[in-house]
């Protein structure tokens, strides 16, 4: 019986079109969601522009036609700007919105970065496609963006998950989120995640003051007017700031309006008190009646709660959530004071007459004590709309004010005469004065086109089957025009013509919704208009397999020849656009040969049906091709053509998508594309997609890591559970080549009943060449009848180390005696020695100021592999250093050691030869979370040219890092070479407990 099975699972992952698990036809999903009946009124062709793939833009955006170019302008640059943040992360957490363009070290998992989340789901609201934005609001509530991070200075001390990192407004960006696309269950559903979030601010809740405290860093603004008043200006000046208050308090709103909508009146009484108590202590403590604005308050040495003096622009944030009470509305008189906030590239970020106003901001990023910040102009310029449509009237500033502010915001969007924004701009010269190459480009850190949509234009999204028609622009423009916006599985554009003869469909304001015209008015004043309930709208769910944000493991991407700027890994790096700095494509720009390849290698089979490529093309020596090939490789290791190929376009085209679908669709582990031109010159590529449909109602799960060894078998558990009736599943585990997968338990269902799963236990043998610390995927594809899709799941098979395969001791230290004068002392760090003792069992290196040593034993390692393990007792709680080294040495000039910081939480590898300390070649990058707790072990092996270093916890060995360190010393040199032990630290005592050295039997 089990020999039948094992040829079955060989069938089912034979690459050929006539596999049933592979074989099914159907149509394929639109490449950009429908828009639908609506009007033609403008030249979207024109107003776009030259952009890169203008089908994306006419499928997803609004399109606004307004007689100020530079807004008009800036808007287009900015739907430009958030389409090239759109992030592609894998099959888990799917699209996040980047804030740079290029990775930054402090991120969340992927790349994400929570500080300007709230701007990113507000600007990205009105974009057709809904499941940017599902994929990135459960980034953050579900996916790795709710995951666990250290609780260190550089990643904010204060909070322990990324959702929490900096200050956010999760709840109300999902709620006005709702409020445009009219999918409140996907709100609603996300009500427990939501509050979790609400509450995980608690331990920065002050119950005596009933306010939240933040640090301004974590507010996203270091270097403020509140923190220079502090003894440490980047990181000090923690207080209760209006803004995460005001965030606080518009989640509770939020999730208030959620819950009645959901119809849990109770539930949302308690989030309203929450709000109303917020309200009372914010205008109590925060609210500076003579000085008529919202102000930092001191948490520390501060017991009479004064508020600093400075007014910040963050004194305006209050009214983005509607929180500030009308009687307040004279803080907006600052707004256009010479000596408040006013400035030609403003709103500054601190008032002028604040003696910190740009103290320091011209030295160096980054500074929020005057320049002109596009996070908070976006602000300022929301709660502005708020103020002018939402509240009574006043008289401090009008909608002139509005339109002046916008256009002063977008006249800072420019470099060289061209749209453009980075990091800050000057207040009061025409220039970025924070803007680092290949860092700052394209800054997606604010808003703008909701700035435009919904207070220019006036139009306000509603959670009801209504909308609010309420211009801030003037009444003498002759002309402004928001065409097809995306508005509750609508299409709603808003004209309006002062006299008739821009658009020709009459004077005046005129409103139509799927193309007909629903409403017309003479002037500009404000109406609300019901709109019809919304159908289903549901886009199908798609999965890119060869997105790798992350650029290491699988999927890899490996090339013929690549660019030095240009390594191929960029082509499935998750981003698509055509920017010099920083680039996000593969080249064969100076190859000296007549064509190239690029090959994706998915490390175990999968689906491939649907694969799409962006050319790039810069219009010199990089051109988009002439033709290409797309092969794939077969079970037998050889490359054929991939057959049933549907191009469209059907000639390759720089600069848009170019889609092969596969009808029947194939399994394999590695496709290829060879773009050719004519005239052999160089190729381009900036995106190459494989995309997916899981089969609807079928989830597919595996654990998350499968420890291996080299030629040995072990077993895993595979689950598909269905939510709707399926019949024929069938679940099939894939696994690279050269290694086997046999189900012991049924791999089929004849039918699956919603909430039923089909559990399949799987003996899984690696080949006997896996190097140690080497993973692969092992992927479950499963299927069921009269669904074309595949649902997967992956886990991670790793050849771990286990010290039972290294059974000879060559050296084993317990400390019960004192065998010091047995070790050679090597000092590579050029620093004084630690004093070493030995007594009770334990060796103690202790140090009053900064120490290091390293203890080399008197063996010599072995070229079949040599293990070295430590067993820490404790550390010494000093920093920075607080340290143990472990690995081979031949002195202060040669060694390949594993660093393990327990001060910050990080290990690494250290490789020198002959005095030359060498790079990432040899050390394989930096560096791996450490978190250390006692009991656990530290451990390095040295084996064929490659350096291991791992950490065992609760009986489990997990790889830290792999350094290739034969690129820069011959193994069997290496092998010569002492196993040692580093002790390194700045103050205190180090205890080791167990120092043994094992080499293979």
């Amino acid at each position: 019986m089990r020999r039948s099975m094992t040829i079955l699972v060989v069938a089912a992952l034979a690459v050929s079109s006539a596999s049933p698990a592979v074989a099914r036809r159907a149509a394929a999903p639109d490449l950009y969601p429908a828009v639908g009946a609506g009007t033609s009124f403008l030249d979207h062709a024109d107003l776009l522009g030259t952009v890169p793939e203008p089908a994306w833009y006419e499928a997803n955006i609004p399109f606004v036609d307004v007689p100020d170019r530079e807004i008009r302008d800036t808007y287009y640059y900015r739907w430009r700007t958030y389409k090239e943040a759109l992030k592609y992360t894998g099959p888990r957490d799917g699209w996040i919105v980047s804030e740079f363009l290029g990775p930054v070290g402090y991120s969340a998992p992927n790349g994400g970065i929570v500080a300007a989340a709230g701007h990113h789901v507000y600007e990205g609201r009105w974009l057709r496609d809904h499941r940017y934005l599902d994929d990135y609001v459960d980034y953050w509530l579900r996916g790795s963006g709710a995951s666990a991070k250290p609780a260190t200075d550089f990643l904010n001390k204060n909070t322990t998950d990324w959702a929490h990192q900096y200050s956010f407004w999760a709840a109300d960006a999902v709620a006005a989120r709702a409020a445009v696309d009219g999918r409140s269950r996907f709100a609603t559903d996300r009500l427990p995640e939501l509050i979790r979030q609400w509450q995980r601010w608690s331990p920065q809740f002050d119950s005596d003051l009933g306010l939240y405290w933040q640090t301004p860093v974590w507010d996203a603004m270091e270097y403020t007017a509140s923190s220079y008043q502090s003894p440490d200006p980047y990181h000090g000046g923690d207080g209760y700031r209006p803004t995460l208050n005001a965030y606080q308090y518009g989640d509770a709103r939020a999730i208030a309006q959620l819950l009645k909508a959901r119809g849990d009146v109770t539930g949302a009484r308690q989030y309203d008190q929450a709000a109303d108590a917020l309200r009372s202590a914010q205008e109590r403590w925060l609210w500076d009646a003579n000085g008529q604005f919202y102000k930092h308050v001191m948490r520390d040495d501060n017991p009479g709660r004064a508020k600093i003096a400075d007014r910040e622009s963050i004194g305006f944030v209050p009214w983005y959530f509607h929180m500030a009470p009308s009687q307040n509305s004279a803080a907006w008189a600052q707004l256009k004071d010479p000596q408040g906030f006013a400035a030609t590239y403003g709103p500054t970020t601190a008032e002028r007459r604040s003696p910190y106003f740009m103290r320091d901001a011209l030295s160096g990023c980054c500074r929020w004590n005057g320049p002109s910040w596009p996070y908070a102009t976006s602000q300022t310029l929301t709660a502005l709309a708020n103020l002018l449509i939402d509240y009574p009237a006043q008289s401090y500033v009008n909608r002139a004010d509005y339109l002046s502010v916008l256009r002063g915001y977008a006249l800072t969007q420019r470099k060289n005469g061209r749209p453009y924004v980075a990091e800050a701009h000057h207040p009061d010269e025409n220039r970025w004065i924070y803007d680092g190459q290949g860092h700052s480009e394209d800054y997606n850190h604010s808003t703008f086109n909701d700035n435009v949509l919904s207070g220019l234009l006036g139009i306000r999204p509603q959670l009801g089957d209504d909308v609010q028609i309420a211009p801030l622009a003037p009444s003498t423009w002759d002309y402004f025009a928001a065409e097809n916006v995306p508005y509750h599985g609508h299409n709603l554009t808003v004209l309006w013509d002062r006299t008739g003869s821009r658009y020709g469909k009459g004077a005046g304001l005129r409103v139509w919704v799927d193309g007909r015209l629903t409403h017309s008015q003479p002037g500009l004043s404000a109406v609300r208009l019901s709109i019809p309930a919304r159908g289903s709208g549901e886009l199908p769910e798609l999965v890119d397999d060869f997105a790798n944000v992350g650029k290491t493991g699988y999927p890899t991407a490996r090339a013929s020849f690549s660019y030095s700027a240009d390594p191929p890994v960029k082509a499935i790096d998750g981003q698509d656009f055509h920017l010099d700095v920083p680039g996000t494509r593969w080249t064969t720009w100076t190859s000296p040969n007549a064509s190239d390849w690029l090959e994706v290698d998915l490390g175990a089979p999968a689906p491939v049906s649907d694969l799409r490529v962006t050319f790039y093309d810069d219009g010199g020596g990089v051109r988009v091709p002439t033709s290409y090939d797309l092969q794939y490789r077969g079970a037998d290791g050889q490359w054929r053509d991939i057959p049933g190929q549907q191009r469209t376009p059907a000639s390759p085209v720089a600069r848009q998508v170019n889609r092969v679908l596969v009808q029947p669709a194939l399994t394999t582990d590695r496709v290829r594309i060879l773009p050719r031109r004519a005239d052999g010159g160089a190729v381009g590529i900036t995106a190459f997609s494989s995309w997916r449909s899981p089969v609807r109602g079928l989830t597919a799960s595996v654990p998350e890591s499968l420890p291996v060894r080299a030629g040995a078998a072990v077993e895993t558990t595979t689950t598909v559970t269905a939510s709707r009736s399926l019949a024929d599943v069938r679940s099939v585990l894939a696994v690279p080549a050269g290694w086997s997968a046999v189900p012991l338990t049924s791999a089929s269902a004849t039918r699956l009943l919603p909430g039923q799963k089909l559990v399949t236990r799987w003996r899984v043998t690696a080949p006997a060449g896996l190097r140690l610390g080497e993973s692969a995927p092992v992927r479950v594809l499963a299927t069921a009848s009269g669904d074309s899709g595949t649902s997967t799941a992956s886990s991670s098979a790793q050849s771990v180390f286990d010290p039972a395969d290294y059974g000879a001791v060559a050296w084993d230290d317990t400390f019960d005696t004192d065998r010091l004068g047995s070790y050679r002392v090597d000092g590579p760090f050029s620093e004084a020695s630690p004093s070493f003792t030995v007594s009770g069992g334990v060796l103690t290196a202790s140090a009053s100021s900064r120490s290091g040593s390293v203890l080399a034993a008197p063996v010599a390692g072995d070229a079949r592999g040599t293990a070295v393990i430590v067993e820490p007792r404790s550390f010494a709680g000093s920093a920075p250093e607080d340290s143990l080294f472990l690995g081979q040495t031949a002195g202060n000039s040669d060694f390949a050691l594993a660093w393990f910081n327990n001060a910050g939480k990080a290990s690494g590898v250290d490789v020198t030869v002959g005095g030359t300390r060498r790079g990432d070649e040899a050390t394989g990058g930096c560096c791996a979370a450490l978190n250390w707790a006692a009991g656990d072990r530290l451990a390095v092996v040295v084996r064929d040219g490659q350096l291991t270093s791992w950490q065992e916890h609760d009986k489990k060995w997990t790889l830290l890092r792999s350094a290739p360190i034969g690129a820069a010393v011959d193994p069997a040199v290496v092998a010569g070479w002492a196993p040692g032990l580093g002790l390194r630290l700045d103050s205190g005592a180090l205890v080791i407990d167990r120092f043994t050295v094992l080499r293979r039997a």
